[in-house]
């Protein structure tokens, strides 16, 4: 007997990408060019093992971070190569309009690859929210919008609010999350409010999204240093950010069994709240002078990531309409909105004898959380409205969270 799922995207999907790579090709074959600069060709070897990391972080890791539901992990991996490998290209686009134009086109490097690799983190993120729930073709449409309106929330705190690049790339995770909340808002269903059997994850299921939490933490450090040009800083960064990352671990495991009903760990808070401490330093990783300020910050984010898991799936969610799949705003959300606040103080703080100078570098601070906050709830809903349009053949709510709307299986008859 016959699989039960229509090939609806059989000819708008091929044709959809295609189109889109084709554009790239032309927008790449007129304003494109290699950056030749000796200065920066000398950067390529000792950037390269860097660039390894932040890459096998947002290929690799990423992937297998959404690959917890037991019957969705052909598309959890398969959707997130694609959307990688679409993000990257056009995330270098427009950075490269943005930031690298010059003398009539726009210079390729191995650090504009790295910033447009970092860029794709956010829109991986937000895919995290609506996991399951739409389609190739609906997230292509999120992620060209959504990696948009960051790059100009980019130019606008590099070229107005004077913010470094490195910092501007750090409110990926905060954008992202927020982002991918507004579409889920959107696109939300009543039936999503009573937890489905294919929602839910198994052993295998759950034990390839550990794996990609290990990479994530492995290379985390990388993330958060490998844009910072004075040697000092990077150092600092590095160690502050594998301190935390660490401390945040503790917080995962302890906070897990405390707020259990049976004293056991779930697996869940382990994949998000271990990551917290990473997310929640980014911002200051290159400021904090004291290692147990880092291990601190790490801390309270791994117990926020494990206290916010839970009780907005129960309270907040269904009465405002909101089902976050992967649960990206006690991953990413509250550690980046945490970490931003923290920053602002720290800011505060370190320039206190000159109140004039750490009261004027607050204020940017908070002008750049508040637009990148801004941007994502106000560039999601938009997005999600969008995508609720028919000529997306939106899979029914019967389809969600199952690979066979989209995959073959030959050894299968009927059913997963």
């Amino acid at each position: 007997m016959a699989s039960q799922y229509p090939p609806s995207l059989r000819f708008r999907l091929p044709a959809f990408i295609l189109f889109l790579e084709a554009a790239f090709i032309l927008i790449f074959y007129f304003c494109f060019t290699y950056d030749h600069h000796k200065q920066h060709l000398q950067q390529h070897p000792t950037l390269y093992a860097a660039f390894q990391d932040v890459n096998v972080m947002v290929i690799l890791g990423f992937s297998f971070l959404l690959a917890f539901l037991k019957r969705y992990g052909f598309s959890s991996t398969g959707f997130s190569l694609c959307l990688a490998a679409l993000g990257v290209q056009w995330a270098l686009i427009v950075n490269g309009f943005l930031f690298h134009f010059s003398d009539g086109a726009v210079e390729i490097s191995l650090q504009s690859i790295l910033e447009a690799v970092m860029t794709v983190t956010t829109m991986l993120i937000s895919v995290g929210a609506v996991l399951g729930k739409v389609n190739l073709m609906q997230l292509i449409w999120m992620a060209m919008v959504e990696l948009t309106i960051f790059a100009v929330n980019r130019w606008v705190a590099v070229s107005i609010m004077q913010i470094t690049s490195h910092m501007s790339l750090m409110y990926v995770h905060l954008f992202g999350a927020y982002f991918g909340l507004m579409v889920s808002w959107i696109l939300y269903h009543s039936s999503l409010s009573l937890r489905v059997e294919k929602e839910s994850s198994k052993p295998t299921s759950d034990t390839f999204a550990m794996l990609g939490t290990l990479f994530l933490w492995m290379f985390w450090p990388s993330f958060n240093s490998v844009l910072i040009t004075n040697t000092k800083e990077k150092w600092v960064a590095v160690c502050n950010t594998y301190l935390a990352i660490a401390a945040s671990s503790i917080a995962a495991f302890s906070i897990s069994v405390a707020t259990s009903r049976n004293g056991k760990l779930k697996m869940a808070h382990i994949q998000n709240a271990t990551l917290a401490g990473g997310v929640a330093v980014g911002f200051s990783a290159s400021i904090i002078q004291h290692p147990w300020l880092a291990m601190t910050l790490g801390l309270a984010a791994g117990a926020l990531s494990v206290l916010g898991f839970d009780f907005p799936k129960k309270c907040r969610d269904p009465a405002i309409g909101i089902h976050d799949t992967r649960g990206v705003h006690s991953m990413f959300g509250l550690p980046s909105f945490l970490g931003g606040i923290i920053y602002i103080i720290l800011i505060v703080v370190n320039s206190w004898e000159n109140p004039s100078l750490s009261g004027y570098s607050a204020l940017i601070e908070i002008g750049a959380l508040s637009l990148s906050m801004a941007l994502g709830l106000i560039g999601g809903l938009i997005t999600g409205f969008f995508l609720t349009f028919k000529c997306w053949k939106a899979p029914p709510v019967t389809k969600y969270f199952d690979d066979q709307a989209y995959w073959e299986f030959p050894n299968l008859a009927v059913g997963y």
